[in-house]
């Protein structure tokens, strides 16, 4: 029997042991002895430096590398870094490793189709029986902005602006699903990630990708505007299931394609309403006889709400409610402004919300 090494712990400590497209990636980012001080985390460089008997220049030379890398993480002031951990999960270090600029979608393509051939065979199915087994919904859709800026009663915790308004601390980093399915060449069916990021850090998420310098920080206008962007694109907000405007570390601004919840979900056979919770609002077909029947707003919904169907003699969107997560994406493409949002549930359908 082969003896243990450090790349059988620190795959089990990911919760997948044995697994040899992991250790590959693991092999691909840290050298064997940079493995064994990682293997000794979590502690302080002079802990590390006492467990493994390399010097403590050494050990904070090689952690501060793995952490430019994504690997480890600094606990508390990222400037001084004087205690580390490893990834506290394997999402943790999907994310931190792949958002980020320091990777070329070409020299580093290995890397990125080794961690596309490990989600699929392994981290989706992994993650779409976690999701299929959980109890409640901790994230919610937001509207799009531009969908709901006119319907009266929205709430500032439904109003992406008055929610990026609100954050002391953005950044913007990219995204790691949609680099990994751009590297191996399965372009986003809704947006190029190389072009322009779109996961939007807040607080201490932002402070870590600036410090690493894996992200670039916005101001609050330079976030507005992206969030047109995103809503252009058709890209859907989502937000913690409360009506915090704060506390958030992450918005990521999901698609279907690619997004490693959405693919778990829809792999693992679960309903997105088993794990999002639908915002308060509803798209509806506000004037048909401005409708063209273009059917953009069906190409747009990735929630598969809508239809086009012959409605007396005219092609035209049928929206499907119980489908309709009112993400707002069709009422942003729609060129005659055909298609609208109301309101279709109370204020306190956001727990902890009020009118």
């Amino acid at each position: 029997m082969t003896a243990r090494d450090s790349y059988d712990v620190l795959t089990e400590r990911l919760g997948f042991a044995g697994s040899n497209r992991l250790r590959s990636i693991l092999e691909m980012l840290i050298a064997p002895g940079q493995a064994k001080l990682v293997e000794a985390l979590p502690g302080s460089i002079a802990e590390v430096a006492e467990k493994t008997g390399v010097s403590q220049d050494q050990v904070r030379k090689t952690l501060d590398h793995l952490y430019y890398k994504g690997v480890v993480f600094p606990k508390g002031d990222f400037n001084s870094r004087e205690y580390y951990r490893f990834a506290r999960s394997i999402i943790q270090l999907h994310d931190s490793v792949q958002a980020t600029s320091a990777l070329d979608l070409v020299k580093d393509r290995p890397l990125f189709q080794l961690w596309h051939e490990f989600c699929r065979e392994e981290m989706y199915p992994w993650f779409g029986a976690m999701i299929k087994n959980a109890t409640s919904r901790i994230s919610r859709v937001v509207p799009a902005y531009e969908a709901i800026k006119d319907v009266p009663g929205v709430m500032p915790v439904e109003n992406f602006h008055e929610i990026l308004k609100a954050q002391e601390l953005i950044a913007v980093a990219p995204c790691s699903c949609r680099l990994r399915t751009t590297a191996v060449e399965e372009q986003c069916e809704h947006t190029a990630e190389a072009k322009r990021w779109h996961c939007l850090q807040f607080g201490r998420g932002a402070e870590y990708v600036i410090n690493r310098g894996s992200g670039r920080k916005l101001t609050t206008e330079q976030a507005l505007l992206l969030c047109d962007d995103i809503e252009e694109d058709g890209l859907v907000h989502r937000w913690a299931n409360n009506a915090n405007m704060t506390g958030i570390n992450t918005s990521c601004n999901c698609c279907r394609d690619c997004c490693e919840e959405w693919v778990s979900i829809d792999l693992g056979g679960v309903p997105v309403a088993d794990w999002w919770e639908k915002s308060r609002y509803e798209a509806y077909l506000a004037v048909s006889a401005d409708c063209n029947g273009c059917s953009l707003c069906a190409d747009r919904c990735q929630f598969d709400a809508i239809e086009m169907k012959d409605v007396d003699g005219n092609f035209l969107p049928v929206i499907d409610s119980d489908k309709c997560f009112g993400c707002g994406a069709c009422v942003v493409g729609c060129s005659p402004q055909a298609l609208k949002m109301k309101v279709v549930r109370p204020p306190e359908f956001i727990p902890g919300a009020v009118a």
